[in-house]
């Protein structure tokens, strides 16, 4: 437990550098890589989490739609956990597991990119919508902790954060679709 705030800082940035030196380099390039595809082709990225992931993957459907730092057309991308309307009425009749593997029924395609944000690697819906991601023909992403979890088998790209403390693993987060968001804008807007 964190003695004071200076310790709390420490302790995250000594996780930046473990991931940094962990060099998940060539997995985020082979994510930025395959967003800008998809988004070239006009197809879509969809982005899903849980609680503080959820609000992530808002956070990058935010940057995408809107901008993050250049002015440019909006990009293909929706956050799965932005419409209360179907996260409640399909939790409510069914079943909160496959809550997204249903919006990736209906809003996934052949080419397209699905991400998926689990601190853990083990959210079931999460892992339900990435078998129906693959299964389309979309290129799978999974943002994770440390192993991946039950996300790893069932992602084209794992970015595992080096560990197990979920809110060490978000600050991690915020850093890399940050840096995602910047490459993907910086690619797309070259002339």
């Amino acid at each position: 437990m964190p003695k004071n705030f200076s310790h709390y800082i420490k302790e995250s940035v000594n996780l930046l550098y473990e991931t940094e030196e962990k060099d998940l380099g060539i997995q985020i390039q082979s994510a930025v890589d395959e967003i800008c595809i998809a988004l070239r082709a006009q197809n879509s990225l969809l982005v899903c989490g849980n609680g503080g992931s959820a609000s992530d993957a808002m956070h990058i459907a935010g940057e995408l739609v809107g901008r993050y730092l250049k002015e440019r057309p909006a990009y293909n991308v929706i956050a799965l956990s932005a419409n209360p309307a179907v996260l409640t009425a399909w939790s409510n009749d069914y079943d909160f597991s496959t809550v997204y593997s249903r919006q990736v029924e209906a809003y996934g395609e052949k080419g397209g990119v699905f991400l998926g944000i689990s601190t853990s690697g083990n959210s079931q819906n999460i892992i339900e919508a990435l078998k129906v991601a693959r299964d389309i023909g979309m290129t799978t992403i999974a943002l994770t902790g440390e192993g991946g979890g039950n996300c790893r088998s069932l992602a084209d790209i794992l970015i595992d954060v080096p560990s197990s403390s979920t809110p060490r693993i978000q600050e991690v987060h915020i850093c890399i679709y940050h840096y995602l968001c910047q490459c993907v804008e910086e690619v797309l807007t070259e002339a």
